[in-house]
């Protein structure tokens, strides 16, 4: 969480760390990465843009582009996982549906469910979520946010975000202010401390609960089941 571009500027050079650390160590799942070559942390990587690139061909052709020897079913079962496969298979082609550059007539949430799914069939280690919702409608958002339990499920996940209904359920939100972590911690713990996050929240909730509580309502709006839902980053 932070200003625009910061999170991400500060996120990505992740690759960029390999060799570079002057004291301390930086683990990324519990390795040294002065222990690895950059180009070997790369290789375990992948990125979800705001504006995912899809390119003319078609549907299968895009999400097999994270692994290009996924077999038919691979892809469909990777769709599947993140609410795509309802969409896809309404349209009259189904798979073999030819998109134009930057996905054709694809909505944005269109397009950023075929880009989880290509991440789902490349299985990266490490997945960087830039902004993933920040373009979509409510609809399309509420789809992405069901994919994005399966999307990010047993992998070293870091999601970039201004909208709070991304990143509620991280184990930990990371708040970034002139490339330095100022604030971390989970959700509630964030918004007991009052401080940069909490402001955050309140700008965004206007129902803002006192210091420690949860509101009844949902960052999305809707009536939340009563306990507060850890946030991760």
């Amino acid at each position: 969480i932070g200003e625009n571009g910061t999170v991400f500027e500060f996120t990505k050079d992740t690759g960029a760390i390999v060799g570079t650390v002057p004291s301390g160590r930086v683990l990324v799942d519990g390795v040294d990465l002065r222990t690895v070559t950059a180009a070997s942390l790369r290789s375990q990587m992948g990125i979800v843009p705001q504006n995912s690139f899809l390119f003319a061909g078609t549907i299968a052709e895009n999400i097999r582009y994270g692994r290009l020897e996924a077999t038919d079913e691979e892809v469909i079962a990777a769709a599947k996982l993140v609410n795509a496969h309802d969409f896809i298979s309404a349209l009259p082609k189904g798979y073999d549906t030819p998109l134009g550059e930057r996905g054709g007539t694809l909505s944005q949430g269109q397009r950023q469910l075929i880009a989880f799914a290509r991440a789902v069939l490349a299985d990266p280690r490490i997945l960087i979520l830039d902004e993933a919702t920040s373009s979509v409608d409510t609809r399309s958002e509420a789809l992405i946010q069901q994919a994005l339990s399966a999307l990010l499920r047993n992998r070293t996940s870091f999601v970039i975000a201004h909208r709070l209904s991304t990143v509620r359920n991280a184990d930990q939100v990371l708040v970034i202010d002139g490339g330095r972590i100022v604030e971390r911690g989970t959700h509630r713990e964030l918004l007991a401390r009052g401080g940069a996050y909490a402001d955050l929240y309140r700008r965004q909730f206007r129902d803002l609960p006192v210091r420690g509580q949860e509101t009844t309502a949902s960052p999305d709006g809707r009536l939340a089941d009563g306990q507060a839902r850890a946030v991760a980053g």
